[in-house]
């Protein structure tokens, strides 16, 4: 498969020479480093010069004003790399939310009133005692109504509403693989459920065992487990180095210290992660200006290091040049600077505070949102953002109304709804997913009571949003652009890489997300 002529010409009106050769791209690797900012990238890559993400940069676009098109949860977030759009096409917009058109695990017949949560975190994993054995359990999943009216158990590829990269590179002839944190990111098979050849989901937090992420050296040692697994991909096996089927033409993985070492309030806090060097320590930053901890500095640095190895696999390989290699982030993680935290509780807990929580009907639909544990009744979901479904959207307007004037109490810099959310949504009226209510809080607060960490991400602040954005290939030229882009430009971009049309992609057509600036000299 031939790229397109890349421009070596003006990127960004800036001039660079003239225009290179047309180069072969055989292979996308794809790294979404969660938690890693914008910010993140340039303070690494001027403070380590001969790292590997000064080396991808080197020979990159680095996209410096990338943003997530949505709320920056891992799903929504890992969607927009993938299908390019965001919930308007996907329709995600948590792991954990709600959908008034399921119905809950144990009803399988979906009789009575349709609506219930949508769980697709670890809890849904089949466990051997409190170890997961990396598969779903069906038995766990929401249930709704197939194209032929049967009760089925919902799977997160069933729940996403659009295809992604890798059901179209694999229509067209191409191998693929992936691998994520937990066995619910079978969501990047795509609806047909068959879109990734090779998916390598070990558990990073086992109910009611071992949780990685606790420790940024057992959330390394999670991470080194897909490294090995891309390194074999890379060598042409499969992840456990099976004999395969050549190397993927898109593969990548999820890396998570980088978020850990940024959530961390102080490493190993219970002391379960036995191989911790950390043990007692500060995570995330030192200042606002993103100068990382120690914990954060070494998730840093470790994340980098397994990056070096991939470049020096796919060299041995000698596929290097024929590589675009793709560097981005899920989501970003607020706040960045410690001294903005601020954890006053849950949200609901907030507002059940109010003098007249009890009493108005606002308070009373969010309390009923919040207390409804299965069925018909609705979901408040919540980290630096809070999210609503009501049991009766009629009193949508009593609960903006209501949270409107207690902004200052509740911590809040914007509530959408009615006119305002649908101008970034679609309608709840009409889309079974999208919540009655989004609560922005102000920037750096986060709405629990845990001790455990300093820093979440989830809403749409700016450092959940900013993530670093690097589009490597030795053949390009050392570009910062500052253009305003999406992370869902991403998808469309591997595609027209791989000279396949983007819009082969169902959220690019009706999203019209267009390939990333500065690559091409046809656009």
């Amino acid at each position: 498969m031939i790229i397109k002529r890349i421009a070596l010409g003006l990127l960004a009106g800036v001039a660079l020479g003239a225009t290179a050769e047309a180069a072969d791209i055989d292979h996308v690797l794809l790294i979404s480093v969660d938690g890693l900012h914008a910010l993140d990238v340039a303070n690494y890559v001027e403070a380590h010069p001969n790292s590997a993400l000064a080396e991808l940069s080197e020979h990159g676009v680095t996209y410096s004003n990338a943003r997530t098109p949505a709320n920056s949860d891992s799903f929504p977030g890992l969607l927009a790399l993938v299908t390019g759009g965001s919930p308007i096409t996907h329709g995600l917009f948590y792991d954990v939310s709600y959908d008034r058109a399921l119905f809950a695990p144990d009803n399988v017949t979906c009789k009575g009133p349709a609506g219930n949560m949508m769980v697709f975190d670890e809890s849904v994993d089949q466990y051997n005692g409190n170890v997961s054995l990396n598969k779903i359990d069906p038995a766990k999943l929401p249930r709704g109504r197939n194209e032929f009216g049967q009760c089925v158990a919902v799977f997160p590829h069933n729940a996403i509403r659009t295809n992604t990269i890798f059901e179209v590179v694999k229509s067209k002839g191409g191998r693929t693989a992936w691998a994520d944190k937990h066995p619910a990111y079978d969501l990047v098979n795509g609806p047909s459920g068959k879109g990734v050849d090779d998916l390598y989901t070990p558990e990073i937090t086992n109910v009611g065992g071992l949780d990685n992420t606790v420790s940024v050296d057992c959330t390394v040692a999670n991470d080194q487990l897909k490294v090995a697994g891309i390194i074999n991909e890379i060598n042409g096996l499969k992840h456990d180095g099976s004999p395969g089927g050549g190397t993927p033409t898109v593969f990548g993985m999820n890396f998570q210290a980088v978020s850990v070492g940024q959530k961390l309030a102080h490493d190993n806090s219970n002391g379960s992660c036995l191989q911790s060097t950390h043990t007692g320590k500060v995570g995330g930053y030192l200042d606002g200006a993103g100068t990382p901890t120690e914990v954060l500095a070494f998730g840093l640095q470790k994340t980098d290091e397994a990056l070096g190895s991939m470049i020096q696999a796919l060299k041995q390989r000698g596929i290097y040049n024929s590589t675009l290699f793709m560097v981005s982030a899920k989501h970003g993680q607020s706040p960045i600077n410690p001294v903005k935290i601020n954890k006053p509780g849950h949200f609901a807990d907030l507002v059940a505070t109010l003098p007249d929580a009890a009493s108005n009907p606002g308070g009373i639909a969010i309390a009923n949102a919040n207390a409804c544990s299965t069925g018909s009744c609705g979901f408040v979901q919540d980290d630096d953002i809070a999210l609503i479904w009501l049991q009766d959207p009629s009193q949508t307007k009593a609960v903006t109304d209501y949270l409107n004037a207690n902004a200052k109490a509740l911590f809040i810099d914007e509530v959408l709804s009615g006119d305002e959310l649908e101008l970034k949504f679609n309608s709840p009226a009409h889309d079974s997913r999208v919540p009655d209510v989004i609560v922005q809080p102000i920037y750096g607060t986060v709405y629990t009571g845990s001790t455990a960490k300093n820093a979440e991400h989830g809403g749409m602040s700016f450092a959940d949003t900013n993530v670093g954005l690097v589009v490597s290939n030795p053949r390009f030229p050392r570009t910062v652009l500052k253009t305003p882009v999406l992370t869902s430009q991403v998808a469309p971009t591997i595609l027209q890489a791989l000279d396949i049309e983007p819009e082969e992609l169902k959220s690019v057509r009706v999203e019209h997300t267009p390939v990333l600036p500065g690559m091409w000299d046809n656009r």
